[in-house]
């Protein structure tokens, strides 16, 4: 059996998430206290307690995200002995690559929390709060071709491009409001639903590009080093394990397309994953691997019942 870790991003975030790993696990209570220190902030409190708007706010929804995903990893290592390097690869979508980075060693829990805090400030100062738009293609006859020719008539009014390539059925696009609007338009006629999303900012698009440039000097100064376990990169649907080049592709991945579908079909294939255990809050990856990679398993980690079970099955 050939595993890979994968890590959800924004989206899957919940008021109560961590709360019964924290309960159950000592070394769930230290990555949570790890992140508050590192922000100053009491941030597991909000995670647990709310209100849901403020959890929901970028800022917040990357670390917390993060902060459960690697209170899974840690457990499944400190109480389970089950370490990273049992998976064959790791891949995160969005801000998931950073938790994927931070489980298998490549960049401290401190200096990613820290990280993700900024990456969510600087996306949501890049574009002014309506100006920006995102918006779910889906639907059987929803593709990345489908996708691409609705981004290219939205692209006639401003900036508007395939964001998030989930998988067939599910593709993001984003951009400039009236574009992504002009967009929708042309999706329905293709014969895809088109679901505006309530996002704060127009993620993953050439818009984002202040916020690219804020996380490159941040990065510039993070101390990053090999993983553990290769990661295959949302910008390239491929693995990697030299730190700049990673350096580089997270800078690249603020305005660049998340290769999800792709990398799935990778990671199934040429990478000879045939489980997928997806570790944080949700379970929206083990879904779309199931969709995707349908050979495969895909299994969602994210109370004690869960990583009990996933240790026994191993």
């Amino acid at each position: 059996m050939s595993i890979a870790f994968i890590f959800p991003g924004q989206g899957s975030q919940a008021v109560g998430m961590g709360t019964d790993l924290a309960e159950a696990f000592a070394a769930a209570r230290e990555v949570f206290q790890e992140v508050d220190d590192a922000l100053g902030q009491k941030l597991f409190a909000l995670m647990k307690e709310g209100p849901e708007s403020d959890l929901t706010l970028t800022e917040n929804a990357q670390p917390a995200l993060m902060a459960v995903s690697l209170a899974v990893s840690r457990v499944l290592e400190k109480e389970f002995g089950i370490g990273i390097d049992r998976a064959a690869f790791v891949a995160g979508h969005s801000l998931g690559e950073y938790s994927a980075l931070a489980a298998a060693g490549a960049i401290t829990l401190a200096d990613t929390a820290r990280l993700l805090k900024l990456r969510g400030q600087a996306m949501q100062r890049a574009v002014p709060v309506g100006e920006g738009a995102m918006a779910s293609l889906i639907g059987p006859k929803t593709d990345l071709a489908l996708a691409e020719a609705a981004a290219a008539a939205g692209s006639e009014v401003g900036v508007c491009v395939v964001a998030n390539d989930n998988n067939n059925g599910n593709v993001v696009i984003s951009g400039d409001k009236a574009a992504v609007d002009k967009a929708i338009e042309k999706a329905k006629e293709l014969g895809a639903r088109a679901i505006p999303l309530n996002v704060s900012a127009p993620f993953h698009c050439p818009l984002m590009q202040p916020a690219a440039d804020e996380m490159a000097e941040a990065l510039a100064g993070t101390t990053i080093v090999s993983p553990r376990a290769p990661l295959v990169a949302n910008i390239t649907a491929g693995p990697v394990h030299d730190p700049d080049i990673i350096r580089g592709l997270l800078v690249e991945q603020v305005t660049g397309r998340v290769r999800w579908r792709e990398s799935m079909i990778w990671l199934a294939g040429e990478g000879g994953v045939t489980r997928f255990a997806e570790a944080g809050a949700g379970k929206v990856l083990s879904g779309m691997a199931k969709r995707i990679a349908p050979d495969s398993e895909a299994t969602p980690l994210n109370s004690p019942a869960d990583l009990e079970a996933f240790a026994k099955s191993l």
